[in-house]
Protein backbone atom coordinates (compact mmCIF):
# COMPACT_ATOMS: atom_id res chain seq x y z
CA UNK A 1 0.00 0.00 0.00
CA UNK A 2 1.43 3.33 -0.98
CA UNK A 3 1.90 6.25 1.16
CA UNK A 4 -0.28 8.63 -0.30
CA UNK A 5 -3.10 5.79 -0.27
CA UNK A 6 -2.09 5.09 3.97
CA UNK A 7 -2.99 9.22 4.11
CA UNK A 8 -6.15 9.39 2.12
CA UNK A 9 -7.62 6.83 4.71
CA UNK A 10 -6.13 8.50 7.77
CA UNK A 11 -8.07 11.28 6.38
CA UNK A 12 -11.29 9.50 5.08
CA UNK A 13 -11.08 8.04 9.09
CA UNK A 14 -10.62 11.86 10.93
CA UNK A 15 -13.56 13.15 8.75
CA UNK A 16 -16.04 10.18 9.89
CA UNK A 17 -15.28 10.67 13.34
CA UNK A 18 -15.97 14.53 13.26
CA UNK A 19 -18.94 13.57 11.76
CA UNK A 20 -19.85 11.34 14.92
CA UNK A 21 -18.77 14.11 17.17
CA UNK A 22 -20.93 16.48 15.55
CA UNK A 23 -24.06 14.22 14.48
CA UNK A 24 -24.00 13.45 18.14
CA UNK A 25 -23.60 16.93 19.66
CA UNK A 26 -26.09 17.84 17.61
CA UNK A 27 -29.07 15.05 18.56
CA UNK A 28 -28.40 14.46 22.10
CA UNK A 29 -30.99 15.89 24.84
CA UNK A 30 -30.68 18.97 25.90
CA UNK A 31 -29.83 19.10 30.32
CA UNK A 32 -33.04 18.77 31.89
CA UNK A 33 -33.67 20.97 35.46
CA UNK A 34 -35.52 17.94 36.25
CA UNK A 35 -34.66 15.01 37.96
CA UNK A 36 -36.75 11.86 38.00
CA UNK A 37 -35.89 9.10 39.91
CA UNK A 38 -37.73 5.51 40.83
CA UNK A 39 -38.67 3.98 44.04
CA UNK A 40 -40.91 2.57 46.84
CA UNK A 41 -43.01 3.82 49.61
CA UNK A 42 -41.38 3.05 52.88
CA UNK A 43 -42.24 3.38 56.22
CA UNK A 44 -41.77 2.24 59.81
CA UNK A 45 -43.30 -0.82 61.29
CA UNK A 46 -43.41 -1.88 64.99
CA UNK A 47 -43.65 -5.65 66.15
CA UNK A 48 -45.29 -5.17 69.60
CA UNK A 49 -44.55 -8.39 72.28
CA UNK A 50 -45.48 -8.50 76.18
CA UNK A 51 -42.78 -8.05 78.54
CA UNK A 52 -44.05 -10.94 80.55
CA UNK A 53 -45.03 -14.65 79.74
CA UNK A 54 -48.69 -15.63 80.89
CA UNK A 55 -52.14 -16.15 79.10
CA UNK A 56 -53.88 -13.94 76.60
CA UNK A 57 -56.96 -12.81 78.39
CA UNK A 58 -58.34 -10.03 75.23
CA UNK A 59 -57.18 -8.93 71.79
CA UNK A 60 -58.73 -5.24 70.98
CA UNK A 61 -57.70 -4.57 67.65
CA UNK A 62 -58.12 -6.18 64.58
CA UNK A 63 -56.27 -5.40 61.45
CA UNK A 64 -56.44 -2.35 59.28
CA UNK A 65 -57.28 -0.16 62.63
CA UNK A 66 -56.23 3.19 63.46
CA UNK A 67 -54.55 3.55 67.21
CA UNK A 68 -52.81 5.84 68.71
CA UNK A 69 -50.23 5.86 71.26
CA UNK A 70 -50.97 5.03 74.88
CA UNK A 71 -54.18 3.07 73.26
CA UNK A 72 -54.55 -0.65 74.47
CA UNK A 73 -54.39 -3.23 72.31
CA UNK A 74 -54.23 -6.60 74.21
CA UNK A 75 -54.32 -7.56 78.02
CA UNK A 76 -52.84 -10.47 79.58
CA UNK A 77 -54.46 -12.47 82.72
CA UNK A 78 -53.63 -11.45 85.89
CA UNK A 79 -55.82 -13.33 88.34
CA UNK A 80 -52.28 -14.83 90.05
CA UNK A 81 -50.12 -11.18 89.57
CA UNK A 82 -52.86 -9.32 91.65
CA UNK A 83 -53.42 -11.12 94.90
CA UNK A 84 -49.50 -11.06 94.80
CA UNK A 85 -49.23 -7.36 94.38
CA UNK A 86 -52.12 -6.85 97.45
CA UNK A 87 -49.37 -8.68 99.68
CA UNK A 88 -46.83 -7.15 98.94
CA UNK A 89 -48.54 -3.57 99.38
CA UNK A 90 -49.54 -4.76 103.02
CA UNK A 91 -45.79 -5.97 103.93
CA UNK A 92 -44.81 -2.16 102.35
CA UNK A 93 -47.20 -0.39 104.59
CA UNK A 94 -46.34 -2.83 107.52
CA UNK A 95 -42.65 -2.39 107.41
CA UNK A 96 -43.12 1.55 106.40
CA UNK A 97 -45.54 2.29 110.13
CA UNK A 98 -41.97 0.39 111.77
CA UNK A 99 -39.64 3.09 110.13
CA UNK A 100 -42.47 5.63 111.33
CA UNK A 101 -42.31 4.25 115.22
CA UNK A 102 -38.50 4.06 115.38
CA UNK A 103 -38.16 7.39 114.17
CA UNK A 104 -40.77 8.81 116.39
CA UNK A 105 -38.62 7.03 119.56
CA UNK A 106 -41.00 6.15 122.47
CA UNK A 107 -43.92 7.54 123.88
CA UNK A 108 -44.10 9.91 126.91
CA UNK A 109 -46.42 7.53 128.60
CA UNK A 110 -43.64 4.70 128.22
CA UNK A 111 -41.29 6.90 129.42
CA UNK A 112 -43.36 7.90 132.70
CA UNK A 113 -43.65 4.20 133.30
CA UNK A 114 -40.40 3.23 133.30
CA UNK A 115 -39.14 6.84 135.33
CA UNK A 116 -41.84 5.48 137.66
CA UNK A 117 -40.48 2.43 138.32
CA UNK A 118 -36.73 3.28 138.44
CA UNK A 119 -38.19 5.51 141.37
CA UNK A 120 -39.98 2.62 142.89
CA UNK A 121 -36.59 0.69 142.63
CA UNK A 122 -34.96 3.06 144.34
CA UNK A 123 -36.84 3.29 146.90
CA UNK A 124 -36.88 -0.36 147.64
CA UNK A 125 -32.74 -0.21 147.65
CA UNK A 126 -33.12 2.90 150.31
CA UNK A 127 -35.66 0.96 152.43
CA UNK A 128 -33.66 -2.19 151.82
CA UNK A 129 -30.42 -0.23 152.69
CA UNK A 130 -31.78 1.30 155.90
CA UNK A 131 -33.33 -2.69 156.68
CA UNK A 132 -29.65 -3.87 156.74
CA UNK A 133 -27.84 -1.27 158.31
CA UNK A 134 -30.22 -1.16 161.88
CA UNK A 135 -29.51 -4.79 161.80
CA UNK A 136 -26.17 -4.71 161.55
CA UNK A 137 -26.05 -2.35 164.26
CA UNK A 138 -28.01 -4.21 166.77
CA UNK A 139 -26.03 -6.94 166.00
CA UNK A 140 -22.61 -5.70 166.30
CA UNK A 141 -23.47 -3.98 169.35
CA UNK A 142 -24.57 -6.99 171.09
CA UNK A 143 -27.82 -5.33 172.48
CA UNK A 144 -30.32 -6.96 170.30
CA UNK A 145 -28.81 -10.19 169.93
CA UNK A 146 -31.73 -12.04 171.48
CA UNK A 147 -33.62 -10.09 168.86
CA UNK A 148 -31.46 -9.94 165.77
CA UNK A 149 -29.66 -12.79 164.73
CA UNK A 150 -26.98 -13.53 162.24
CA UNK A 151 -29.48 -15.38 159.78
CA UNK A 152 -31.41 -12.19 159.75
CA UNK A 153 -28.27 -9.75 158.83
CA UNK A 154 -27.60 -11.49 156.11
CA UNK A 155 -30.85 -11.98 154.93
CA UNK A 156 -31.13 -8.09 155.39
CA UNK A 157 -27.77 -7.96 153.22
CA UNK A 158 -28.73 -9.94 150.31
CA UNK A 159 -32.60 -7.94 150.02
CA UNK A 160 -30.45 -5.23 150.15
CA UNK A 161 -28.21 -6.27 147.19
CA UNK A 162 -31.07 -7.19 144.93
CA UNK A 163 -33.07 -4.43 145.61
CA UNK A 164 -29.22 -2.18 144.74
CA UNK A 165 -29.95 -4.76 141.24
CA UNK A 166 -32.62 -3.98 140.36
CA UNK A 167 -32.26 -0.34 140.71
CA UNK A 168 -29.85 -0.86 137.67
CA UNK A 169 -32.07 -2.77 136.02
CA UNK A 170 -34.76 -0.03 136.23
CA UNK A 171 -32.04 2.41 135.47
CA UNK A 172 -30.72 1.16 132.46
CA UNK A 173 -34.41 0.50 130.97
CA UNK A 174 -35.06 4.22 131.74
CA UNK A 175 -32.08 5.74 130.35
CA UNK A 176 -33.35 2.87 127.05
CA UNK A 177 -36.80 4.98 127.09
CA UNK A 178 -35.11 8.26 126.96
CA UNK A 179 -32.62 7.38 123.79
CA UNK A 180 -34.96 5.67 121.89
CA UNK A 181 -34.16 3.31 118.92
CA UNK A 182 -31.01 2.18 118.10
CA UNK A 183 -29.67 4.01 114.72
CA UNK A 184 -28.55 0.35 113.26
CA UNK A 185 -32.36 -1.02 114.26
CA UNK A 186 -33.66 2.13 111.96
CA UNK A 187 -31.00 1.50 109.24
CA UNK A 188 -32.20 -1.83 109.04
CA UNK A 189 -35.92 -1.37 109.20
CA UNK A 190 -35.56 1.11 106.47
CA UNK A 191 -33.48 -1.06 104.45
CA UNK A 192 -36.53 -3.82 104.30
CA UNK A 193 -38.71 -0.89 103.97
CA UNK A 194 -36.76 -0.38 100.60
CA UNK A 195 -36.57 -3.64 99.54
CA UNK A 196 -40.17 -4.28 99.85
CA UNK A 197 -41.70 -0.58 98.30
CA UNK A 198 -38.80 -2.63 95.36
CA UNK A 199 -40.91 -5.47 95.31
CA UNK A 200 -43.93 -3.61 95.22
CA UNK A 201 -42.62 -1.40 92.39
CA UNK A 202 -42.12 -5.09 90.41
CA UNK A 203 -45.36 -6.50 90.95
CA UNK A 204 -47.48 -2.92 89.82
CA UNK A 205 -45.06 -2.86 86.47
CA UNK A 206 -45.94 -6.21 86.17
CA UNK A 207 -49.67 -5.13 86.23
CA UNK A 208 -49.15 -2.31 83.92
CA UNK A 209 -47.15 -4.57 81.42
CA UNK A 210 -50.58 -7.08 81.20
CA UNK A 211 -51.49 -4.35 78.87
CA UNK A 212 -50.22 -3.69 75.60
CA UNK A 213 -50.05 -0.53 74.49
CA UNK A 214 -49.65 1.35 71.18
CA UNK A 215 -45.83 3.15 71.10
CA UNK A 216 -47.05 5.30 68.29
CA UNK A 217 -49.54 6.30 65.95
CA UNK A 218 -50.39 3.90 63.30
CA UNK A 219 -52.49 1.12 61.41
CA UNK A 220 -53.01 -2.37 62.73
CA UNK A 221 -50.86 -4.12 60.03
CA UNK A 222 -51.16 -7.78 61.60
CA UNK A 223 -52.83 -9.61 64.56
CA UNK A 224 -50.88 -12.18 65.18
CA UNK A 225 -51.84 -14.08 68.39
CA UNK A 226 -55.15 -14.37 69.90
CA UNK A 227 -56.84 -14.63 73.14
CA UNK A 228 -55.99 -17.89 74.97
CA UNK A 229 -52.87 -18.13 73.47
CA UNK A 230 -49.44 -18.05 76.22
CA UNK A 231 -47.44 -14.80 75.27
CA UNK A 232 -44.03 -13.89 75.70
CA UNK A 233 -41.35 -11.60 74.88
CA UNK A 234 -40.07 -13.45 71.96
CA UNK A 235 -43.51 -13.56 70.52
CA UNK A 236 -45.05 -10.14 68.49
CA UNK A 237 -49.13 -9.69 68.74
CA UNK A 238 -49.72 -6.94 66.76
CA UNK A 239 -47.23 -5.38 63.80
CA UNK A 240 -48.18 -1.67 63.73
CA UNK A 241 -47.01 0.23 60.67
CA UNK A 242 -46.56 4.25 61.77
CA UNK A 243 -48.67 6.40 59.36
CA UNK A 244 -46.24 9.26 59.75
CA UNK A 245 -43.17 10.31 58.88
CA UNK A 246 -43.55 8.38 54.97
CA UNK A 247 -41.16 8.58 52.55
CA UNK A 248 -39.98 7.35 49.40
CA UNK A 249 -36.86 4.75 49.23
CA UNK A 250 -35.23 6.34 45.38
CA UNK A 251 -31.77 5.78 44.50
CA UNK A 252 -29.58 8.69 42.51
CA UNK A 253 -26.45 8.36 40.09
CA UNK A 254 -22.91 9.70 41.47
CA UNK A 255 -23.12 12.27 38.59
CA UNK A 256 -26.62 13.87 39.56
CA UNK A 257 -25.29 14.27 43.10
CA UNK A 258 -24.22 17.86 42.97
CA UNK A 259 -27.68 18.80 42.02
CA UNK A 260 -28.93 17.69 44.84
CA UNK A 261 -29.10 18.86 48.76
CA UNK A 262 -31.83 17.94 51.50
CA UNK A 263 -34.52 19.92 51.98
CA UNK A 264 -35.04 20.92 48.05
CA UNK A 265 -38.38 20.14 47.32
CA UNK A 266 -40.06 17.45 45.29
CA UNK A 267 -43.46 15.74 44.16
CA UNK A 268 -44.18 12.74 44.27
CA UNK A 269 -46.67 10.06 42.31
CA UNK A 270 -48.15 6.48 42.16
CA UNK A 271 -50.12 4.58 39.53
CA UNK A 272 -53.21 4.52 42.13
CA UNK A 273 -53.26 8.45 42.10
CA UNK A 274 -52.21 9.39 38.19
CA UNK A 275 -53.30 13.02 38.54
CA UNK A 276 -52.74 13.66 42.11
CA UNK A 277 -49.12 14.54 42.98
CA UNK A 278 -47.94 14.79 46.74
CA UNK A 279 -46.08 17.04 48.37
CA UNK A 280 -42.43 15.78 49.63
CA UNK A 281 -39.04 16.92 50.29
CA UNK A 282 -35.75 15.19 50.05
CA UNK A 283 -34.65 14.19 53.20
CA UNK A 284 -31.99 12.19 53.33
CA UNK A 285 -28.70 11.57 50.87
CA UNK A 286 -26.66 8.47 51.87
CA UNK A 287 -22.95 9.00 52.21
CA UNK A 288 -22.17 5.50 50.82
CA UNK A 289 -22.38 3.99 47.30
CA UNK A 290 -24.28 0.31 46.69
CA UNK A 291 -25.36 -1.33 44.13
CA UNK A 292 -28.39 -0.77 42.67
CA UNK A 293 -31.40 -2.58 44.35
CA UNK A 294 -32.77 -5.23 41.38
CA UNK A 295 -36.05 -3.28 42.50
CA UNK A 296 -35.80 -0.03 41.54
CA UNK A 297 -36.55 0.89 37.81
CA UNK A 298 -33.45 2.81 35.86
CA UNK A 299 -32.53 3.31 32.39
CA UNK A 300 -28.85 2.38 33.46
CA UNK A 301 -27.43 -0.94 34.50
CA UNK A 302 -28.62 -2.60 37.65
CA UNK A 303 -24.73 -3.25 38.65
CA UNK A 304 -23.71 0.66 38.66
CA UNK A 305 -23.35 2.16 41.93
CA UNK A 306 -25.98 4.77 43.17
CA UNK A 307 -27.21 6.63 46.35
CA UNK A 308 -29.69 6.24 48.32
CA UNK A 309 -31.86 8.63 48.88
CA UNK A 310 -35.70 9.23 51.33
CA UNK A 311 -37.62 11.41 49.89
CA UNK A 312 -40.46 12.21 52.84
CA UNK A 313 -44.15 12.61 51.63
CA UNK A 314 -47.02 14.31 53.24
CA UNK A 315 -50.08 11.99 53.07
CA UNK A 316 -52.26 13.52 55.18
CA UNK A 317 -55.01 11.01 54.14
CA UNK A 318 -52.68 8.22 54.07
CA UNK A 319 -53.61 6.57 50.65
CA UNK A 320 -49.90 5.39 50.20
CA UNK A 321 -49.33 1.79 51.12
CA UNK A 322 -46.06 0.32 52.04
CA UNK A 323 -43.91 -0.94 49.04
CA UNK A 324 -46.11 1.34 46.67
CA UNK A 325 -44.23 2.05 43.41
CA UNK A 326 -43.14 5.66 43.07
CA UNK A 327 -42.26 8.15 40.69
CA UNK A 328 -40.10 11.42 42.63
CA UNK A 329 -39.41 14.81 40.28
CA UNK A 330 -36.78 16.91 41.68
CA UNK A 331 -36.02 20.71 40.18
CA UNK A 332 -32.30 20.99 39.69
CA UNK A 333 -32.44 24.76 39.49
CA UNK A 334 -28.43 24.55 39.56
CA UNK A 335 -28.32 22.49 36.36
CA UNK A 336 -31.17 24.51 34.80
CA UNK A 337 -29.02 27.77 35.33
CA UNK A 338 -25.66 25.76 33.62
CA UNK A 339 -27.65 24.46 30.74
CA UNK A 340 -28.23 28.08 29.92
Amino acid sequence: MTRQRLVLIAIGAALVAVGAAAWWLATRPAPSDVLTLYGNVDLRQVELAFNDSDRIEAVLAQEGDRVTRGQVLARLDVARLRPQTAVAEAQAAAQAALVAKLHAGNRPQEIAEAKNTLDAARADATNARLLYQRDDSLWSAGAGQAAVSRQDVDNARAAMDAAVARLGVARNAYELEVLGPRREDIEQAEAQMRADQAQLAVLRQMLDDAQLVAPINGVIRSRLMEPGEMASPQRPVFAISETDPKWVRAYVREIDLPHIRPGMAAGVTVDGFPHRVFKGWLGFISSQAEFTPKTVETAQLRTSLVYEVRVFVVDPDDDLRLGMPATVTLHLTSRAGAAR
